[in-house]
């Protein structure tokens, strides 16, 4: 049985929560930079540039990557045989999450981005509730996953359900087809994460998990997916609409697919973009 303490994870999210949003990963710049390698157009070409140097200054003064900081999504592992210690008057593991996301935004001077209300739209004033996704594993796992999702990108994303008689190449139209109609604005180069499968509603969260499971760039280990990937890459990539809308070969950072069992009868999709700002951590405990 391993033992958590609940105030270790709120300190670890609110330094994860700004850590994120200052500093892009090496599997994110290494993408950029091979995608900046192959591009033609000086529009384009000066947009990598100053993505880069964006980079840079956030990284070295602490800033946000983006003024839009992001709605907070985590994805949590708990293990079967973790024992969670309510210390430091946190009464709950959500709790932790909340008060550390609160913490991490307020301390970072990262924007607010929560609205209580849909419709009346007053600001919460700390980026809480978190949006927190829960998964009960076997053994002692604890880790936690945070994703800074810009409501620029989440804006256009799809879910459509399909008929089986769609088939593959209805699924890659429809892939191809959310990343033309959003055209610049998600902040493309974008990241496309791609569910199909499951229900309606899982087929969106696996749409989005897909953006988070696997360093960006990568393939899926199906080689009949990792090809789906390849493709759609590819089709996106000769849109032309380019970094920022500016035109190019570059429209896409990667395309990331993953699959899930579903009802004979349907073939659910969904796409969940992501900037090219892709900002995503994790910790284990």
């Amino acid at each position: 049985m391993k033992t958590i303490n609940l105030s270790e994870v709120r300190d670890k999210i609110k330094d994860l929560v700004q850590e994120a949003n200052f500093e892009l990963q090496d599997d994110v710049l290494q993408v950029i930079k091979d995608m900046q390698a192959k591009e033609e157009s000086p529009a384009a070409l000066s947009v990598f540039d100053q993505m880069l140097e964006n980079a840079d200054i956030a990284r070295e003064d602490r800033l946000g990557l983006c003024q839009d900081t992001g709605l907070a999504v985590f994805f949590v592992e708990v293990g079967e045989d973790v024992d969670l210690n309510k210390d430091d008057g946190l009464g709950s593991l959500r709790e932790a999450i909340e008060e550390g996301t609160r913490l991490g935004y307020e301390e970072g001077y990262l924007r607010k981005s929560v609205v209580e209300d849909p419709i009346r739209r007053k600001n919460t004033g700390d980026n809480t509730p978190a949006f927190i996704h829960w998964e009960l594993v076997p053994g002692d796992v604890f880790k936690l996953t945070f994703i800074a999702k810009g409501g620029g990108a989440e804006n256009m994303s799809q879910v459509r359900m399909f008929a089986p008689a769609a088939g593959q190449q209805g699924i890659e139209d429809f892939v191809v087809e959310v990343a033309e109609v959003g055209g610049s604005n998600p902040c493309p180069p974008i990241v496309v994460g791609v569910g199909v499968g499951g229900n309606f509603d899982f087929a969106a969260l696996l749409a989005k998990k897909s953006l988070l499971r696997r360093p960006l760039g990568s393939h899926n280990a199906d080689p009949f997916y990792a090809d789906m990937e390849k493709r759609l890459l590819e089709r996106i990539n000769n849109l032309g609409i380019g970094p920022q809308g500016m035109g190019g070969r570059c429209t896409a950072l990667a395309v990331h697919v993953e699959s899930h069992p579903c009802h004979i009868a349907s073939m659910p999709a969904a796409v969940n973009i992501q900037c090219h700002s892709h900002r995503v951590l994790s910790f284990e405990l």
